[in-house]
């Protein structure tokens, strides 16, 4: 992903510096595991531990000549190992390892790291939801379906239904995150024909990983299409949220408006523009995160025990998806902040069609009196009409079929008098 759209403590755990301390990360647990089943020696344990990662510089002059990124790793690190008695300790690195036990056991580990960023992100949004839902929880507003005026609601309702979408996505996430906290160090083909199961197993607890039950030199990669639907998933949650923001900040319904900084600069050539810049990102991103959803996808399904069409694509996918979640997640918690909401313009919007958006009051009051409905229903909807095409108050139009509803057919409140329940679970969210 872009330096634009990452952010710092999630960048740093794609470095290739980072990649490459993880990866002797692994490779000295796996020693010392060997170590405790009396195959390494403790003298050359404590000189493989003084080995430091190697840089990404020497990495690429060796691969260079290998074209093998683990080879090219494996040999870099081993020179950093200290051998003042040519015992050649670095001999145990990679006992009894194929690549595939180094790189997915190192990838189990970022990946995990880097979701539990992503998962910090949906916290702080489900939070910035929750306290401006309670915020503006009685302050009215039109619903829409459809892009049209359907009947009162609040704007808290709205922001509520975001809340718990996103928390739903989190719950998701979290789930992913599980599947993809694993590691494997079983050899070739997956068999342990080289390697003690009991080297997988120190390795991957103290890396705070799960074992996967049977690998077939690869962790299966359905656990990472998992996690990235959990993430595309996610990313159209939160695209939800900066559509409704782009329509209410539209200069026709000036509902709401996102956060526009002193100085900040609309359009280069109209002074007066205030564009939804960051809502529209929003749901940019979210395109991303479904793009590396079905590339994840095309992953599952590789060739009998091991082939590598699934690696350039992860190099690609798994980084950006996350950098891209994290950074979308981001957004949208400073965008919810920092609404600002206009209460004023919302309840003129609501009374813009004349009273119309009560006609679902005046069809219950008629039918309550005894009319059928389906008499009850044209009444109203020819009044309705007549008002859509004349513009003439509903109330008016109403009276021009002979129909006289009670005041309170009008008030928006009569609507949100079982509202309570929503916010109950909400507070409870």
């Amino acid at each position: 992903m872009i330096p634009r759209y990452t952010l710092p403590e999630m960048g740093a755990l794609w470095t290739d510096e980072a990649k490459l301390a993880t990866w002797v990360q692994v490779e000295v647990l796996a020693c010392e595991a060997h170590a405790e089943l009396g195959v390494v020696p403790p003298a050359d344990l404590d000189a493989i531990r003084a080995g430091t990662p190697p840089t990404p510089r020497r990495c690429a002059e060796i691969e260079a000549e290998t074209n093998h990124d683990v080879i090219a790793f494996l040999t870099a690190f081993v020179e950093t190992i200290p051998d003042p008695d040519g015992s050649n300790p670095g001999r145990w690195v990679h006992y009894g390892m194929t690549s595939s036990d180094l790189l997915d056991t190192a990838l189990g580990v970022t990946l995990a790291r880097a979701t539990d960023l992503v998962l910090g992100q949906a916290d702080g949004l489900v939070a910035a939801l929750k306290s401006r839902a309670l915020e503006h929880w009685d302050t009215v507003c039109v619903g829409r379906t459809h892009g049209v005026q359907a009947e009162p609601t609040t704007f808290g309702h709205k922001l509520a239904q975001f809340a718990f979408a996103v928390d739903r996505g989190r719950t998701r996430l979290r789930a992913a995150r599980e599947a993809v906290a694993v590691g494997s160090i079983s050899g070739a083909v997956g068999t342990y024909s080289n390697v003690d199961p009991a080297v997988e197993a120190y390795v991957c607890r103290l890396l705070g990983l799960a074992i996967e039950p049977v690998a077939t030199q690869v962790v299966a990669r359905d656990r990472h299409a998992q996690l990235l639907t959990a993430l595309a998933t996610l990313g159209a949650s939160v695209e939800q949220i900066g559509v409704e923001i782009r329509h209410l900040q539209r200069s026709e319904v000036r509902e709401v408006e996102e956060p526009f900084a002193r100085g900040q600069k609309g359009s280069s050539a109209m002074p007066h523009k205030r564009n939804p810049i960051t809502a529209e990102r929003i749901c940019g991103l979210a395109r991303l995160l479904r793009a590396n959803a079905g590339a994840a996808l095309e992953d599952v399904a590789l060739w009998h025990e091991r082939d590598i069409s699934h690696s350039s694509v992860e190099r690609v996918i798994l980084p950006d998806a996350l950098i891209t979640a994290d950074y979308q997640l981001h957004l949208a918690t400073r965008v919810i902040r920092g609404l600002t909401v206009d209460a004023e313009r919302m309840r003129a919007n609501l009374e813009a069609t004349g009273g119309l958006v009560y006609s679902s009051q005046v069809l219950l009051a008629l039918v309550s009196d005894g009319m059928a409905r389906d008499e009850a229903y044209k009444l109203v909807q020819a009044a309705a009409m007549r008002a859509w095409e004349t513009g003439e108050p509903f109330r008016d139009t109403l009276a021009a079929e002979g129909v006289d509803v009670p005041a309170d057919a009008f008030d928006p409140q009569r609507f949100l008098d079982h509202h309570g329940v929503v916010r109950e679970r909400l507070e409870a969210l």
